[in-house]
């Protein structure tokens, strides 16, 4: 990642590293919420709250997709290393704002999904995606943020 991030406190062993300073005036304590939804989702990942020019560039040169997207997750490099979480700092804002949740709650739901990739889950088939939403709307109860998916 690029230099001139933070680290900011790690609970419970999740890293979270603060690439784009504006997710602190986005979320109260952004390190804190990541490494929780995280560790809620089980993931023995690091999280990289980023912003939207490094994710385009990530999501580019790894999925020949040439635009920002909300999250990435990267699997790990070699068996012993952590995979990786990537959020779009513009580009959650964005989504937070056009469906009226919470910044914090749409974090929160990011990482969770991410950490799910890790972890092996999918989206690319009906009932991947069903049995995917149904574990992040799990986990988003425990850590007692709204279900994504629920219409308002």
């Amino acid at each position: 990642m690029e230099a001139g991030g933070s680290s900011g406190p790690a609970r419970a062993g999740i890293p979270v590293l603060v690439v784009a300073p504006g997710w602190r005036r986005l979320v109260r304590h952004p390190e804190r919420l990541a490494a929780r939804a995280a560790a809620a989702a089980c993931a023995g990942g690091n999280v990289v709250l980023a912003d939207d020019r490094t994710v385009k560039r990530l999501n580019a040169r790894h999925r020949g997709r040439n635009k920002a997207t909300n999250v990435l997750s990267f699997d790990p490099p070699a068996p012993a290393m952590p995979g990786e979480v990537v959020l779009a700092l513009g580009t959650v804002r964005r989504e937070a704002a056009s469906s009226d949740r919470r910044p914090a709650h749409h974090l929160a739901h990011l990482v969770v999904h991410g950490a799910l990739h890790l972890g092996g889950h999918d989206h690319s088939h009906p009932g991947e995606a069903r049995r995917m939403e149904m574990a992040e709307t799990r986990i988003l109860h425990r850590l007692r943020v709204p279900n994504p998916w629920k219409r308002r």
